[in-house]
């Protein structure tokens, strides 16, 4: 069966949601047990200790008054399935952080009122910086919204135990439990019927070990970091325009929607044609602009997937490691490779690589971008009929972020970056000349 792959990006303070009742499922968690290793990234988020807005979410819509009870039978089902999130975090007696297993089981479903004048979106963010901060126990969420005809079901996670693939892989699974016949068009379950039992997924903590036991990356890989970093001042990329003080703001975050299906069809086969793929024509395009407003090379923080084997497709974690993309030219083939050098860049363990920094070098206006085909995820889910939406938290910010998302549906982007009028200017007339030349591409 195919699955439509349209999924709404977009943060908690503009995501949809309908006016309802709030809960929220408490489980029951053990003290800590056994000692996990921690993957180099998962020690770099939990060393900033705990703070709101280090989470990330996913919501889809259930259009059937679905019990509570069997939600949450069902959200077990996916716990007992994916080993990180039976993980937390703890402050070792030297006061550096331990990941720990502990033992999650049933809880207890609680009400969070929502205030007169308090908008929905708060109520639930309030809830989610609450509950999944670094050192919560655990630190994900199960919410849902209840009206008299449907459920908002909400999953929120610290982002050291997740990415957005793997909420995809956890927001299926939940499926699963409840419709175990097709995990996606659940009705109202029948007496007596209990949610599906999940075979357990390989855990991240032996992905964590098995990125371990790699031989240290060449030396050629060694030198090409050194010589971005020492590019960028001895830092990571940073955005190249002012963006006001270096300090962090309050974020500002657009959502646009760059190029619709047809336009999306379009740029894809004008990618094709030139023998690249979309990634790499849309590449052009951000390394043009950059060069049209700064005379500089496009550099940027190049988030790349680690599930460098397919036993992991299916795992839920911080598959996520960090790589630099650097394009010196805007023509679609020279960003190809551009594109596959970051990708052999991130394809190595970064301690060793970046010891000489004690750890990643980061500094304020930080550049990130972000690419997510979801029509070429081995996982799917019916992005449309479920109104899903991929939810990023509200922080302060001191850099810019980019995500795209490429759907069934067209080109999507959530960009945040500090809400200084230098940023709202450079920012926006970057983004508004991106998605101009992204257009006539398509056009053409």
């Amino acid at each position: 069966m195919h699955y439509i792959t349209g999924m709404r990006l977009t943060n908690v303070a503009h995501m949809r949601l309908p006016f309802g009742r709030l809960y929220g499922y408490d489980v029951t968690v053990s003290p800590p047990r056994a000692e996990l290793p921690m993957s180099f990234d998962q020690r770099r988020h939990v060393s900033a200790g705990d703070r709101v807005g280090s989470w990330m979410a996913l919501s889809f819509r259930l259009r059937a008054p679905i019990d509570r009870e069997f939600l949450s039978q069902a959200w077990l089902a996916v716990i007992a399935r994916h080993g990180t999130l039976r993980t937390a975090f703890v402050h070792g007696t030297d006061g550096a952080a331990r990941l720990h297993e502990v033992e999650v089981s049933a809880g207890t479903w609680v009400e969070h009122p929502i205030g007169p004048g308090q908008a929905v979106n708060t109520a639930l963010r309030d809830v989610l910086d609450a509950a999944c901060a670094p050192y919560s126990r655990p630190s994900h969420r199960l919410c849902v919204l209840e009206t008299a005809f449907d459920r908002t079901v909400v999953i929120g996670a610290d982002h050291a135990h997740t990415d957005m693939w793997s909420m995809l892989v956890i927001a299926r699974d939940l499926l699963v439990a409840l419709d175990p016949d097709c995990g996606l068009d659940v009705a109202a379950h029948l007496d007596g019927e209990v949610p599906a039992v999940l075979p357990a997924a390989p855990s991240f903590d032996d992905h964590t070990r098995a990125l371990a036991a790699l031989p240290e990356a060449p030396a050629a890989v060694i030198a090409q970091w050194h010589h971005i970093i020492e590019a960028g001042g001895g830092v990571m990329p940073r955005f190249p325009l002012p963006l006001g003080p270096a300090a962090p703001f309050p974020e500002r975050v657009e959502l646009r929607d760059v190029l619709d299906v047809d336009e999306s069809t379009a740029f894809s086969a004008a990618a094709r044609e030139l023998g690249v793929s979309t990634l790499a024509l849309a590449v052009a395009a951000m390394t043009a602009v950059t060069m049209e407003m700064t005379g500089e090379p496009l550099r940027a923080v190049f988030p790349v997937h680690s599930r460098f084997d397919e036993r992991w497709h299916d795992s839920v974690g911080w598959f996520i490691t960090n790589s630099v993309l650097e394009s010196h030219s805007p023509f679609a083939r020279d960003c190809a490779e551009a594109v596959k050098e970051a990708v052999r860049l991130g394809s190595w363990p970064l301690e060793g690589i970046l010891r000489p920094w004690g750890g990643m070098p980061e500094a304020p206006g930080m550049f990130a971008i972000s690419w997510l085909d979801l029509r070429r995820l081995p996982v799917r889910v019916d992005g449309i009929g479920l109104e899903a939406q991929y939810v990023g938290a509200t922080i302060r910010t001191d850099g810019v972020m980019l995500w795209f998302i490429l759907d069934d549906s067209g080109l999507h982007l959530r960009c945040r970056y500090p809400d200084s009028a230098d940023a709202r200017r450079h920012v926006g007339e970057w983004l508004d000349r991106l998605m101009a030349r992204m257009r006539r591409t398509a056009r053409m």
